[in-house]
């Protein structure tokens, strides 16, 4: 059975030719870059095909193995030649890897490309994760031969993602960085995974945690450290692409999965394609990062999107750009944009008492908590790069001291909710660097409390400064989400001000947060009378 055979028709993607060809793989092309460094790179050609589209995939985890049959072989099937071209320093390409800067790599090899004579003057672009960041990195000076982006758990930029709201992203980081070291030693990733789960639990300096993993310091962890992710720190010039949405961008099709660390991103750069007069595809699905189901639909979204863009044939689109999986309902929908049109924003107030609904708080004294960064709160489950992120029980973290819970009265009705989320809350604390994290969760009848989606903020005088009182007015954008509150159920708001290993504990003093060994509690209060409202930002379709 072919890749592209194990659909499930309730995901009602569009049919393809069943038309099949033998494919010739020709390996190790040497492709030289402008400072002489060569670059191995294989072409996957269909046999008895006239003058094939191509299909450009610039990868650092290898060319051929599941790398290969994943982006490689399905679309060379349907009749395009694919070229897999391993990124500089991994898979026998010469030069050290050099994360996230691909882009003059990427356009010579495009220059390359274009003098070929088996190039017959179109291609596209495909891959996922950080396959995505190589097209994004060419977007903007491709030419006009690039007729398509495929992209999937991807975005523009990952600065954003390393610094969740301004808080280090440490356990997708240090593991992604842990499994990159040793990629191309299958036995080491195990003990990698392993190393990392472990790092995490040590008690040591963020700065030490790359060794302890690895065996050695890596420089681009110990880079990231030292930067917070700050726009005018000169690491991130050619690492961020966002400045390639203009109007000559390529069209583009995009997957993404409502537990995917780059989701909010990812969203974010379809509204910028359509703010540029583009007409982008979106499909997001109940997956996480590393889950394989989103791989069979982007491949499937790519096939019938190469078709229209680079044959003309456009009878497999879709009518409506954007189709995401409402979870809850166990329903895919279809809509003309994103945020859905017709969304009806909604204010779901904390309550005193620790209650949740529409009604304006009475005035109340504030709810408390203290947050001992030397005992993170814990996150259970949620967005994570390398491990499995389906939602999970979150009643251990909400039986802990601090994490403040208000849940809503029982629904009478089914509540569907469809778009971005966001909170607003007024906090107090003791200390003046900190952060706030917030959980929305579905609350079955049996009692067993879910996560749908969370967002944190890390918080400094700069970016959150405190009115006379003390009180910071937060707002704070949460993952989008897709999701039926069922007839019967309850839905619930967590607050807290850690979600480890996730994100990194905040030491609360202000240190670097690579090096600082000091950690000092805050005692935080959470705000909800008539003066300062705390609330929930939900999308109600």
């Amino acid at each position: 059975m072919a890749l592209t055979d194990r659909m499930p028709d309730r995901l009602r993607l569009p049919r393809l030719s069943r038309t099949r060809h033998r494919v010739s793989h020709i390996k190790d092309v040497p492709v030289e870059m402008l400072d002489g460094v060569v670059l191995l790179t294989d072409r996957y050609v269909p046999v008895g095909v006239e003058s094939p589209p191509t299909i450009l995939v610039r990868t650092p985890y290898g060319r051929r193995g599941v790398t290969g049959a994943i982006n490689g072989l399905p679309f060379a099937y349907f009749g395009y030649q694919v070229v897999v071209q391993s990124v500089r320093g991994t898979f026998g390409s010469g030069g050290e890897f050099n994360p996230l800067y691909e882009q003059a790599d990427g356009l010579t090899t495009v220059e390359w490309m274009k003098r070929q004579p088996w190039f017959h003057g179109t291609f596209a672009t495909y891959g996922p994760s950080y396959l995505g960041h190589t097209q994004w990195a060419i977007a903007a000076e491709s030419g006009p031969e690039h007729r398509a982006m495929a992209l999937s758990v991807t975005a523009s930029q990952f600065r954003d993602a390393i610094y969740i709201g301004g808080s280090f992203a440490l356990e997708s980081t240090l593991g992604w960085v842990s499994v990159t070291s040793k990629i191309e030693q299958p036995i080491e990733l195990i003990r990698m995974r392993r190393r990392t789960a472990r790092a995490v639990r040590a008690g040591l300096p963020l700065g030490e945690l790359d060794a302890f993993t690895t065996g050695s310091s890596v420089p681009f962890f110990q880079r990231l450290l030292t930067g917070h992710g700050h726009p005018e720190d000169p690491f991130w010039d050619g690492r961020l692409h966002s400045s390639a949405i203009t109007p000559s961008l390529p069209p583009a099709t995009m997957v993404g999965g409502w537990y995917d660390v780059f989701l909010p991103w990812l969203v974010k750069d379809y509204m910028a394609m359509r703010e540029q007069g583009h007409h982008p595809q979106l499909t997001i699905g109940p997956w996480w990062h590393a889950d394989p189901r989103h791989g069979l639909v982007a491949v499937r979204e790519a096939l019938a999107f190469f078709r229209a863009h680079l044959r003309d044939d456009y009878s497999g689109l879709r009518a409506n750009p954007v189709r995401v999986y409402v979870t809850g309902a166990g329903e895919w929908r279809e809509y003309g944009d994103w945020p859905i049109p017709g969304a009806t924003p909604q204010r779901w107030h904390l309550q005193p008492g620790y209650g949740l609904d529409q009604a304006n708080p009475p005035r109340s004294a504030p709810g408390s908590y203290r947050y001992d960064p030397a005992d993170p709160t814990p996150a259970f489950g949620g967005p994570t790069l390398l491990g499995i992120g389906r939602p999970v029980d979150q009643r251990p973290a909400e039986r802990r001291p601090d994490v403040l819970v208000f849940s809503s009265p029982v629904l009478k009705d089914d509540l569907d909710v469809i778009g971005p989320v966001a909170a607003e809350l007024f906090v107090r604390s003791s200390r003046t660097h900190t952060d706030f994290v917030v959980r929305l969760c579905d609350v079955a009848p049996d009692g067993t409390s879910k996560n749908v989606c969370e967002g944190g903020l890390r918080l400094t005088e700069e970016n959150c400064p405190p009115d006379a009182d003390g009180v910071r007015q937060v707002v704070l954008d949460m993952w989008p989400v897709g999701h039926r509150f069922k007839k019967g159920h309850r839905l619930r708001v967590h607050v807290a001000s850690g979600a480890y290993p996730k994100i990194a504990s905040n030491p609360g003093t202000g240190e670097p947060i690579g090096t600082a060994r000091e950690f000092v509690a805050a005692d935080q209060e959470v705000f909800h009378d008539p003066a300062r409202p705390s609330a929930l930002l939900l999308p109600v379709v």
